[in-house]
């Protein structure tokens, strides 16, 4: 079955960088869509970052110019490379990936486990 494994993530001093991966494994057709998402204890989960497959991105306000969202030349790994981090930026980040199993078939949505990001002052 499809699986999304995240990895990095961690503990930086503000103004430092980090970077993410999501990959993806099993049977896939196509990933149209990838995105990150953050969510901090009593919010509702934020959109960070979105990369199609034709490498369009799009991004929060909050991170723009300081966070950079992209995918490998296979299609099945993505990245967000952070940088300038803030306090305000520590969530837990989670990879979603919208993706067709066979060419018939709507796009589905999966998740990576989430990871711990933490900014300190």
């Amino acid at each position: 079955q499809v699986q999304l494994v995240q990895s990095g993530g961690g503990l930086v001093q503000a103004g430092g960088s980090l970077r993410l991966s999501c990959a993806a494994s099993g049977n896939i057709f196509s990933i149209p869509t990838m995105n990150w998402y953050r969510q901090t204890p009593g919010k509702q989960r934020e959109l960070v970052a979105a990369i199609t497959s034709d490498g369009s991105t799009n991004y929060a306000d909050s991170v723009k110019g300081r966070f950079s969202i992209s995918r490998d030349g296979a299609e099945r790994t993505a990245y967000l490379e952070m940088d300038s981090l803030k306090p305000e930026d520590t969530a837990v980040y989670y990879c979603n990936f919208r993706i067709k199993l066979r060419w018939y078939e709507l796009v589905a949505d999966y998740w990576g486990q989430g990871t711990q990001v933490t900014v300190s002052s």
